[in-house]
């Protein structure tokens, strides 16, 4: 592998002392999926690294985060360094050769059993699973000091958890991170970890269609699409992702999902798998959006035979996640100037329903496009249409003389 990555100059890797590490690394990110080039310069990176080190690493140790720390230690600073070790990183995990720290070894065979809980008995997806996971993780870190496991919780640890969990994000939010809590403090007594119940945990009330949904001014979305700078490849990626969401009201999972044979060039169609409702929906391409995709796949999308329209900007080559484009989209807010603070890329939804119903759309033919199970919740952009609530709005009755 070192001579495909290096045909002029691979006989100065195999003379190295660190060949067989250089190797297996150039093999893992090949085999992984990150580009010719990228896994040139990461392999060229980690040569130098090994060959700063004051101490060399052996090929059959287990590595701590400790050995890592110190063979970049004497690395130049920057991204590209920074980019290499986390690749290092995987690699060593993929191949066995990574050693947890202690805190995560004292609850990896709880968080374990409580995977395979949430997977094979209450049959949750896999996503799911990672949300409960990430919860407890987090729980865990900030509520155990080391040394402890679960059976050493109390009520006023838990307590205080939910208390600083709650200031750093929503009602609504904070509503889903108990409700995980509580599973996972469930689990634990009926598994007998521990000996006294914990799950009773107050939860903040939240009420159906308490806030409208915030739809952004059609004139604010075309501002913040031509401010994206798409003489970039990563510029026409985001710039296609935002289009198509602003255009079609698309979920970000939507998103990630699309494959190039989605596309029916023939028909001038988008096949969009609406994940929430398990359905599929054929949407018509006019011209100007077939132009944008093409430009797209010409100048943004990388050189891969992935079957995904969306690819990480990052190697390895994958398909781009729905969190990437929640991400994608606040960094283009920032960078634009615009007045969007507090939205989200789901706004562009909300946008895109209120231009249809402001353009005398149906309520029933909004919501089969936006994917909704029911007219309950397509009628709360009624509430945002403030013309037509003044139109049928009864007059003030006037005081009669006696």
């Amino acid at each position: 592998m070192l001579e495909q990555l290096f045909p002029k100059y691979h006989g100065r890797y195999e003379a190295s002392l660190f060949r067989e590490q250089l190797e297996r690394f150039a093999r893992w990110l090949v085999d992984t999926g990150y580009r010719h080039d990228v896994a040139h310069g990461h392999v060229r990176r980690l040569r130098q690294v090994l060959e700063l080190a004051d101490r060399p690493l052996s090929l059959a140790a287990s590595v701590s985060r400790a050995d890592l720390d110190q063979l970049f230690a004497a690395s130049p600073e920057g991204a590209l360094f920074a980019a290499t070790r986390r690749a290092f990183h995987r690699c060593l995990a993929d191949h066995g050769r990574w050693q947890p720290d202690a805190d995560a070894r004292t609850h990896s065979h709880v968080l374990d059993a409580y995977r395979d809980h949430l997977s094979a008995v209450r049959g949750l997806s896999p996503s799911t699973v990672a949300q409960h996971i990430s919860t407890v993780e987090v729980f865990l870190e900030e509520t155990l000091p080391a040394g402890l496991d679960v059976g050493d919780l109390t009520r006023e640890q838990i307590e205080r958890h939910v208390v600083a969990t709650g200031k750093r994000i929503s009602r609504q939010s904070l509503q889903h991170w108990v409700a995980r809590l509580r599973s996972f403090l469930r689990f634990c007594h009926t598994q007998n970890l521990m000996a006294a119940r914990l799950d009773a945990i107050d939860t903040p009330r939240v009420y159906r269609g308490e806030l409208p949904p915030r739809a952004i001014p059609w004139s604010t979305v075309q501002e913040l699409l031509r401010s994206i700078d798409r003489r970039q490849s990563t510029g026409w990626r985001d710039y296609t992702i935002l289009y198509l969401m602003a255009h079609y009201g698309l979920r970000p999972c939507e998103v990630a999902v699309l494959r190039l044979d989605s596309i029916d060039w023939q028909a001038k169609t988008l096949r969009v798998e609406q994940r929430k409702t398990r359905s599929v929906l054929l949407l018509p391409l006019p011209d100007r959006t077939l132009r944008v995709i093409k430009r797209y796949l010409n100048a943004g999308r990388p050189g891969s035979t992935r079957p995904e329209l969306f690819l990480r900007a990052r190697g390895p080559s994958g398909p781009i996640k729905h969190t990437a484009v929640c991400n994608l989209y606040q960094a283009r807010v920032a960078r634009s100037g615009l007045a969007l603070q507090g939205t989200s890329s789901y706004c562009l939804r909300h946008s895109f329903a209120m231009r249809l119903l402001e353009r005398g759309v149906g309520i029933k033919a909004i919501g089969d496009v936006l994917g909704h199970r029911g007219l309950e919740s397509t009628c709360v952009y009624l509430r945002l249409q403030l013309d037509a609530l003044r139109d049928v709005a009864l007059p003030v009755p006037q005081a009669q003389p006696v």
